[in-house]
């Protein structure tokens, strides 16, 4: 609890019960679950917690970052308290994975150096940071993994 209490006041934000139990189960999960589904995970914890407070806390941990949001093709968005450069699966039924860290390497090593600086040039735009999302379309019961693409 200290440590996270620590962690809370680095990032200037107020340790609440509330927050710490938002928080601790969003760090544990793998899925990068929704905000409807990080309140059904922690709502046995939390009596009473409502899925505004959950939408809440989650805009300020994401604001403060603690975590951040990754938006689906479906409109959604997903969070992830695991803020490393990494890569991320997303499957057709809104679901995203981290890619292993092994195959994760491939991909970023394989980007320009300066890509940021390109982007930058031909679009008139700052980029803060580049993420890679690889897009799984499943046809006839076959995978393939082929799209890609970049914020």
């Amino acid at each position: 609890m200290d440590n996270l209490k620590e962690l809370f006041n680095r990032h200037g934000l107020r340790c609440t019960t509330q927050r710490v139990e938002i928080y601790t189960a969003l760090a544990a999960c793998r899925c990068h679950p929704t905000a409807e589904e990080l309140h059904e995970l922690v709502r046995p914890e939390v009596p009473g917690l409502s899925l505004a407070t959950v939408y809440n806390t989650l805009e300020s941990l994401v604001r403060c970052g603690m975590c951040r949001k990754i938006p689906n093709s479906r409109g959604g968005v997903r969070f992830d308290a695991d803020n490393r450069d990494h890569v991320h699966l997303a499957l057709e039924d809104g679901r995203v994975l981290d890619v292993p860290d092994r195959v994760g390497r491939l991909v970023s090593e394989s980007l320009p150096e300066n890509l940021p600086a390109i982007i930058e040039r031909e679009m008139g735009v700052r980029v803060g940071s580049i993420s890679v999302e690889i897009v799984v379309h499943e046809d006839n019961g076959q995978r393939t993994h082929r799209s890609q693409s970049q914020d």
